[in-house]
């Protein structure tokens, strides 16, 4: 049985993690250790996002609401996209294109809203490491 409230709510969990990571990267004045972290972070939770649609849509094609799921894959669309161009722009270390992509991926975050008591602390530490080695998950 596939409950589609948990992807919907990790989904959410990620976006809130993402916005902190955009703001904290957003203060960075120079390139450091931080950034790298950072940046990475943000393409490791599109990538999460990206698993998560999948898990969202499979009861509505089990009962046939196929436009409804394509409609969702549709907004979701872009997760891939950016995901994939920061990705590229991490390992190019090309750090005008990763802002353009931080800067639409906060763009297509704008709604979601981060309490100001949140608990996600730093979940940022050590996502470079993952990243490079390609230990994501």
């Amino acid at each position: 049985m596939i409950n589609p409230e948990t992807a919907g709510k990790d989904r959410l969990q990620i976006q809130r993690g993402i916005i902190l990571a955009i703001r904290e990267l957003m203060g960075q004045s120079e390139v450091d250790s931080t950034t790298y972290d950072l940046a990475a972070f943000i393409a490791i939770s599109l990538g999460a996002i990206e698993c998560t649609i999948e898990t969202s849509v499979a009861p509505w094609e089990k009962r046939g609401y196929w436009l409804k799921a394509d409609r969702f894959r549709q907004d979701w669309s872009w997760v891939s996209s950016c995901g994939q161009k920061l990705r590229n722009a991490i390992r190019d270390e090309n750090w005008p294109d990763i802002a353009g992509v931080v800067a639409q991926v906060a763009g297509k975050l704008d709604k979601v809203k981060v309490p100001v008591r949140h608990k996600l602390g730093t979940p940022w530490v050590g996502a470079w490491e993952k990243l490079s080695h390609g230990k994501e998950a």
